[in-house]
């Protein structure tokens, strides 16, 4: 009688049991998928923690002729302050954030969380284990083989203040007291200082991606500013991703709110300092937060040139892009080509993070992906073939394009780091800087003769204090 009832039961709940299997498979399979989102997208951070390896050495400055530092470059020389200067909207550390007051606020701390206001500073980075001198660390940072790993820490950070236009009236009136006009004028003077015993007279910005603490972008400028030799003013904008797998969904949107922190810190720097041009490197999800500040800066110069021009916008880079290619149609069709010098974007088919944030997230193609295929008569392919502000660089099958999950190469690959950095330092075009173009799709991309032919023009330019 039991068995018997448990079979009619059993038929009574079928349908129920059908649909429960059926929601319960859904969620499942949307586990399983936000999962190995969370395993590969993970390296969407360049090692998220507050230490990093010093990256492989560009190959372009893998020579005994090729150097990218001046040889007047003396590290001892009085500097206007030490380290890489930084702007950040992240949240001070709780026990910091009351009580301010003063003109710096020594060994800052910042918390993972949105802060709604830019907080201005500098930082000092050290290098290896232990001491070494300036000759040590120049000779084993441009060896291709080293013999070891040689670790980047933010030793200290030192907060200037809080930059005014961010400040809003929906900010506690006591976390701006006393604060005004300091870290401006500060932040200010410590970088035309700097550009005034510089050669190169432009400011290069590096925007993280997701998943990072607040030192991480600190440490990945000063590797990229070592082998930009030290020239023009270096900093480091870190908005308040959050250092966890699963904070993909978080860190997007934050991206996305922290244009507007970041687009006002672009016109303070553009108004009030001395530089000749503003390069932006923005890696990843970071690459959501500057292309969004471009639309803006686009949609407020409205077609005017000289409003688009004040910008100073010189090379922005978007290298392994996670914004959908539409959106970036969207961006295009708003005009931010208009407020830049050139936009170039590094694409890799190699790239596993972009791929599977296609296939599980948005089911649409990512900027940092490369195309399988264009067809020539396309509309894509002639505007890419006509804009020549626009700069597409394939960097598939390029050494160390591949590393990891394929998604840092603008670290991992000499190739990629030669070209982005000949690029901010000396202003190459691509074709000056020995890239190969398809005729048809207007793509680029490097030749197998690419260092061989970049490094006498380095060379050179070097040699003529360019």
């Amino acid at each position: 009688m039991k068995a018997r009832q448990k079979s009619v039961d059993a038929r009574m709940l079928d349908g129920d049991v059908v649909r429960l299997s059926r929601s319960h498979g859904k969620r499942l399979y949307r586990g399983v998928t936000l999962l190995l989102c969370a395993v590969v997208l993970g390296s969407c951070s360049v090692k998220g923690g507050n230490v990093i390896d010093l990256m492989p050495p560009p190959d372009v400055f893998v020579s005994s002729d090729v150097s990218p530092f001046d040889e007047r470059f003396d590290p001892s020389a009085p500097a206007p302050y030490q380290g890489i200067l930084y702007a950040t909207n992240r949240q001070p550390h709780e026990n910091q954030a009351a009580g301010e007051g003063s003109a710096t606020t020594r060994d800052r701390r910042y918390e993972n969380e949105r802060g709604h206001v830019v907080r201005l500073g500098a930082a000092r980075v050290s290098i290896g284990e232990g001491d070494i001198d300036w000759e040590e660390a120049r000779r084993i940072s441009l060896l291709k083989n080293r013999p070891g790993n040689y670790p980047l820490r933010v030793t200290s950070v030192t907060e200037f203040g809080i930059l005014d236009s961010t400040i809003h009236p929906f900010l506690d009136p006591e976390a701006a007291a006393g604060l005004r006009d300091t870290a401006e004028r500060l932040f200010t003077d410590a970088v035309n200082a700097k550009l005034d015993m510089s050669s190169m007279q432009d400011i290069v910005i590096y925007v993280h991606g997701y998943k990072v603490v607040f030192e991480n972008p600190i440490l990945v400028m000063a590797e990229l500013w070592h082998f930009l030799g030290y020239e023009g003013v270096a900093i480091a904008y870190s908005w308040p991703s959050t250092p966890k797998r699963t904070a993909y969904f978080a860190d997007i949107q934050t991206a996305e709110l922290s244009a507007l922190s970041f687009r006002l810190f672009l016109s303070y720097l553009a108004q009030q300092t001395r530089t000749r041009r503003i390069h932006i490197v923005a890696y990843s999800a970071g690459t959501r937060l500057v292309a969004r500040a471009l639309q803006d800066l686009a949609l407020m110069a409205r077609g005017d040139p000289d409003v688009a021009g004040s910008s100073r916008l010189g090379a922005v880079v978007l290298a392994a892009s996670d914004i959908d290619r539409q959106q970036f149609g969207a961006y295009l069709a708003d005009g931010i080509l208009d407020v830049v010098d050139e936009l170039m974007v590094y694409t890799s088919a190699s790239d596993k993070a972009l791929a599977i944030s296609r296939w599980s997230l948005a089911k649409r193609d990512r900027l940092g992906q490369a195309f399988a295929s264009l067809d020539p008569a396309s509309p894509i392919a002639a505007y890419l073939r006509d804009s020549p502000k626009l700069t597409v660089v394939n960097v598939s099958g390029a050494e160390g394009a591949d590393a990891g999950n394929g998604h840092g190469y603008f670290r991992s690959s000499p190739l990629a780091s030669s070209d982005i950095l000949t690029r901010l330092r000396w202003g190459l075009s691509p074709a000056e800087r020995g890239l190969s173009r398809d005729i048809g799709s207007g793509i680029w991309t490097f030749p197998e003769n690419y260092i061989e032919n970049l490094q006498p023009i380095v060379a050179r330019l070097h040699r003529e204090g360019r």
